[in-house]
């Protein structure tokens, strides 16, 4: 029988809202969307949920994350004005204090989190790809889980690619109606040239996804345009020799024939004018990451300049090692608000636009346009659920505003993907979060040790 779930506003993305709207779903798909009394005068025998004074939307879409990380929020605070300094000790705990097991809780824990704040879909970084995929899995959410690869050193590129591309097996045996795997070299400072290249021909040849983190810092561009700053004195400590391309991150990974992928692209805030072009050009998407790149000192990226050319942009959280929360809704509210009072431009973006991108962008960026981001007939049945009625949002003047000015993650009540309820009634339905939550904090414990 057919579910119909209503509340005093739908949103659905591609459409403009519905005040006393419905969604009505069979399975994992959505059967109709629109006003209560014309849906209830076409579907006369549904199961009813009635919810009230709250917004029906498509479940958000984190276009990048780290869930493996999540028992490390707030970790790092010290090292966080020295990014090369913050990204060892990161490295260094991962991969010394953790097991496999506590990269499991850690990244279940992650999906939890994003559970109860209503996201529905992850697009996840993460170098423990098996037990991030197992994570989102078991909590019943959707996502494409990135393997990442590491490597600068030229001589070992063949070595690295043969080591990624034997995980690459073992993890597509492992997918799932809901949750994809991809491939990820880390970043330009950390992944050679050949490698880049091996792996972005690999991705097109065997239609997988690419993310990569790019133009994140000022540290970056210094190493690939003089060849100098902390990611150069790292090689040349290790003995490691390559050279300098004199270019941009994007006009960069332009050159080793990285973007023929196109690529999902993680923050690019050290971007000009032509880089964006660039990334418009070839097709490539980007995760714009606004808290995290402001409490790691990176900068702004030209958010508002990307969606005028036309480039697919999702939001990101990033992991919660660098930004604290999983949280689409706020980080919708600081990209508008960084957008609005950011380099002296004449911003016009509104609340209905963050909400794109924090939903169909999303999907955009990941390539799941054709399935997820939008309340429309046919479509998956993944949508979030947010109370309007709390002292913060009374009164409610436009249910856009409202949720972008006034509301946060903490305010969903209910998460649903495929037409199944992963998070109701103050829980997640599909595992034992306080078994979780024990573990979580052993494991801090451990990485205090």
């Amino acid at each position: 029988m057919p579910t119909f779930y209503s509340a005093r506003w739908v949103l659905p993305i591609s459409a403009p809202p519905i005040a006393d709207g419905g969604v009505v779903i069979d399975g994992p798909r959505i059967l109709a969307v629109g006003t209560r009394s014309n849906l209830l005068s076409q579907f006369a025998d549904v199961t009813a949920r009635e919810l009230g004074d709250a917004a029906i939307l498509p479940g958000f879409i984190n276009a990048h994350s780290h869930l493996e990380l999540t028992a490390m929020r707030g970790f790092l605070e010290a090292e966080e004005t020295d990014f090369f300094a913050w990204l060892k000790k990161l490295t260094l705990a991962r991969r010394e204090r953790m097991t496999a097991d506590d990269l499991q809780v850690s990244a279940m824990w992650g999906a939890c989190e994003a559970a109860r704040s209503g996201v529905t879909t992850l697009a996840d970084a993460s170098d423990a790809a098996m037990q991030s995929m197992s994570a989102l899995r078991e909590v019943g959410l959707r996502g494409i889980v990135y393997q990442e690869s590491f490597g600068p050193d030229p001589k070992l590129a063949q070595e690295n690619f043969d080591k990624l591309r034997e995980k690459m097996i073992r993890l597509r045996e492992r997918e799932s109606e809901l949750v994809k795997c991809g491939v990820s070299p880390h970043a330009p400072y950390t992944v050679s040239a050949p490698q880049l290249e091996m792996i972005s021909r690999f991705a097109i040849d065997e239609e997988l996804p690419l993310m990569m983190h790019a133009a994140e810092t000022e540290m970056e561009v210094a190493f690939l345009r003089n060849g100098e700053g902390p990611f150069a004195d790292g090689l040349r400590s290790r003995g490691i020799e390559w050279q300098v391309p004199h270019l941009s991150p994007i006009q960069y990974l332009q050159q080793v024939g990285l973007l023929t992928a196109q690529p999902l692209l993680a923050h690019c805030i050290q971007v000009d004018d032509a880089d964006l072009q660039t990334l418009r050009d070839a097709g490539a998407r980007v995760a714009h990451c606004p808290k995290s790149n402001a409490k790691l000192a990176h900068g702004v990226a030209p958010y508002a300049k990307m969606l005028t050319k036309g480039i697919a942009v999702g939001l990101g959280s990033d992991s919660v090692a660098s930004n604290n929360t999983c949280d689409l809704l706020e980080e919708a509210r600081f990209a508008l608000l960084l957008a609005r009072s950011g380099d002296g431009e004449n911003c016009s973006l509104t609340s209905a636009d963050v909400l794109h991108t924090a939903t169909l962008g999303g999907a955009n960026a990941i390539g799941m346009s054709d399935k997820i981001g939008q309340l429309k007939a046919g479509l998956q049945a993944d949508f979030a659920v947010v109370a309007l009625n709390g002292s913060h949002q009374v009164p409610l003047y436009n249910a856009e505003d409202t949720l972008v000015f006034s509301s946060s993650g903490r305010d969903v009540v209910l998460t649903v993907v495929a037409g199944r309820e992963v998070y109701r009634d103050g829980r997640v339905t599909s595992v034992d979060e306080e078994r979780l939550r024990a573990r979580m904090n052993e494991i801090a414990a451990k990485l205090q040790t």
